[in-house]
């Protein structure tokens, strides 16, 4: 998920309290009765034989951080009781720099295989009653809601695997420990889980997730679960956790808020003509469905398209030679939840498939393989260097760096798909 706003205040320079303090009241406690918190937290704790001496006072270093937000004493203790150690395997990820990633043909075969097509479909029975209403309320369809579930954690099945779940406190309080680019998001991430144990809404031993602090069955930042978390079954709780009418409602909140519309679908898989200028599928330029069939673009399997007037964007996720799709607002509302192309295509043809929809025609390039970090800065430092400007230089392939390999085929005479691979950068001299 990607990171609601929040502002973490450092007490030199904010308010004693955080808005959500205020509304609840807590600016009429007694002066006494906070004298007698802080001692509270200032008190030594018990720590184990193998506590980090360095990390037990960064803990108490951050109290008046999250006092000045409006945490409390009897909050901030619970939360990390027994916590006294940084989280190896966090430090472990959070100094790891991914290499390699996969293809969108290798991601979808994961995300979108035949067993969890399955098991989608199954979970969509089961759930009917609470995804019908969920769907009125937010105006949000089911099979987009079960495709997030599925994607996210395999219907709940990553939850039982505590190789994977852990601590969010320890994990985010280790982020903010270690340094590097992480220690922001580990300082607001640990004001927004502290929060969220101040509301009550799960007890310290439930707030759980991954080493990154993405919580639930639909896999929610704290910030995030602030800004949408929703209690869907009544029990006073926005539970993620162990109620998956809650955790279903909070990704409809999501996607409602950020613009989805109710009735129309994510994209359709697509033919191009013969001779089809590709400078076209710029992931940019919106037209009409009609504009884009009078382009000879047309929808596999001779089907025909819902409705003409719905803009959409032309987009070619593995180059001129894989699939081509034609995506509606909604793909763009998907990548809200991940801003990532692969998983909004995962989420959007797994709930194709739970309701029935064939499977995509066009096979994705088998030999399609991406290019590494290293490989992706030396293209973005080549095409600069020849005039190609790419934006930052920072090994992630983003519109800017499509945008120049695009103008560098068009001058070179290449298909502009602005799709990077490993012949082009040889190509550059890379």
């Amino acid at each position: 998920m990607t990171a609601a706003a929040i502002t973490v205040r450092d007490p030199d320079h904010a308010a004693l309290r955080s808005r959500e303090a205020a509304r609840r009241g807590f600016a009429g406690l007694l002066v006494a009765a906070l004298a007698v918190l802080v001692l509270a937290v200032a008190a030594p704790q018990p720590a184990s034989a193998a506590a980090d001496p360095g990390f037990v006072n960064w803990i108490k270093q951050f109290w008046p951080t999250a006092k000045a937000n409006g945490i409390s004493a009897a909050t901030y203790n619970a939360a990390f009781a027994g916590v006294d150690r940084p989280d190896p395997d966090v430090l472990r990820l959070n100094a790891k720099q991914p290499e390699f990633t996969k293809s969108v043909g290798e991601y979808l075969a994961s995300a979108v295989s035949d067993a969890r097509v399955n098991e989608g479909r199954r979970k969509f029975a089961q759930w009917k009653p609470w995804l019908d209403r969920i769907s009125t309320r937010f105006g949000v369809e089911p099979q987009i809601l079960v495709a997030i579930w599925g994607v996210e954690t395999s219907y709940g099945a990553v939850l039982e695997n505590p190789k994977i779940v852990r601590s969010v406190v320890r994990s985010l309080a280790t982020l903010a420990y270690a340094g590097g680019p992480r220690t922001d998001f580990g300082r607001t991430q640990l004001i927004a889980a502290l929060t969220i144990l101040q509301d009550h809404d799960v007890a310290p031993r439930g707030l759980t997730g991954s080493w990154a602090g993405a919580m639930g069955h639909t896999q929610f930042i704290p910030t995030s679960f602030l800004q949408y978390a929703v209690d869907m079954d009544g029990d006073g709780k926005r539970n993620i956790w162990t109620s998956v009418p809650d955790a279903l409602a909070t990704a409809a909140n999501l996607l409602a808020k950020n613009g989805w519309r109710p009735g129309e679908t994510w994209g359709y898989e697509v033919e191009l003509p013969r001779g089809f200028n590709l400078a076209l599928a710029d992931e940019k330029t919106w037209r009409p469905i009609s504009d884009w069939a009078k382009l000879g673009v047309r929808r596999t399997g001779a089907r025909p398209f819902p409705r003409g007037t719905d803009k959409a964007k032309l987009i070619l996720p593995a180059g001129a030679r894989g699939p081509a799709f034609l995506t509606l607002i909604n793909f763009d509302v998907i990548k809200r939840y991940n801003n990532s192309t692969s998983y909004a295509i995962a989420v959007g043809y797994l709930a194709d498939r739970i309701v029935g929809v064939p499977p995509f025609r066009t096979p994705w390039p088998v030999d399609a393989h991406p290019l590494s970090r290293d490989q992706i800065v030396k293209l973005q430092q080549v095409l600069t260097a020849r005039g190609f400007p790419v934006g930052a230089i920072d090994g992630k392939i983003g519109p800017g760096t499509r945008d120049a390999v695009r103008a560098y085929q068009l001058s070179a005479g290449l298909p502009p798909d602005g799709y990077p691979t490993v012949e082009l950068l040889a190509r550059l001299g890379g």
